[in-house]
This record gives structure tokens, C-alpha cells and sequence, in this order.
């Protein structure tokens, strides 16, 4: 089945307390310019490289080769992404879906790091 890519960017830094974040499942992105508040949890990517276009459930979620299958997504997630590059997702979590994040399940061990790909894709 054929991928099409309906977001694409690259990872530019990752804070410093990110990776405890990583471990437990949860992973920030947020476009530049990032607030002081999230720079240490966030994974940071310039923006997209073409025009956006809305997460939907069952898209693919790329940390460079590892990929998370979407499962569900919150209200606000795709506005909180197109105006700021803002969203959370939430791997193997059994959580309540907050209005700005999407849910995903992986089998990947997901380790992001500055210049990977970062990308949607959808069937």
C-alpha cells in the first residue's frame, strides 16, 4: 500500500529532560520559535516543509525510520499543530485523550535525535 507524506520536517534539538519524557511514552514537538516553559521536553523542528495537512486517524507518525500508527486524535491537535507545530503523542498509553494530543502504538523503541525526519504519512 502506497504512503503518501502529508507533513514532513526535521528534527533541530531535543531538550534536555526530553528523553525522560520519551521514556515514559510521550513525545512533544514544537515548531520554532519554541516557549521557554516547553524548550526542555520538546522534540523542536522548524515547521513543515509544504502546506499542512490534518492528522487523521490511521496516518503514520515517522521518527526517522520508527513509525507509530495513529490511533486517535484530540480535538485541538490539529489546530494546536498547523498554528504553532505543537501536538503530543502518546505511545502505548492508556490515557484519556486530551483535546491537544494524538494517541499511537509502536513496537519501536523510539529514540528521536536532531536531524532525523519527522513525518505523517497516510495511506
Amino acid at each position: 500500500m502506497a504512503m503518501t507524506t502529508v507533513w514532513e520536517s526535521t528534527i533541530t534539538s531535543i531538550g534536555e529532560d526530553a528523553p525522560e519524557m520519551f521514556n515514559a511514552g510521550v513525545y512533544i514537538l514544537f515548531g520554532t520559535p519554541v516557549p521557554d516553559a516547553l524548550a526542555s521536553i520538546a522534540i523542536v523542528h522548524p515547521g513543515p516543509r509544504e502546506a499542512f495537512a490534518p492528522v487523521a486517524v490511521g496516518d503514520r507518525f515517522f521518527i526517522g525510520d520508527d513509525v507509530i500508527e495513529i490511533t486517535a486524535v484530540g480535538d485541538l491537535a490539529n489546530t494546536n499543530f498547523d498554528q504553532l507545530g505543537h501536538i503530543c503523542v502518546y505511545v502505548n498509553k492508556s490515557v484519556n485523550l486530551l483535546p491537544g494530543a494524538i494517541h499511537g502504538t509502536s513496537t519501536a523503541t523510539l529514540a528521536p535525535s536532531p536531524g532525523q525526519r519527522l513525518a505523517f504519512e497516510r495511506a
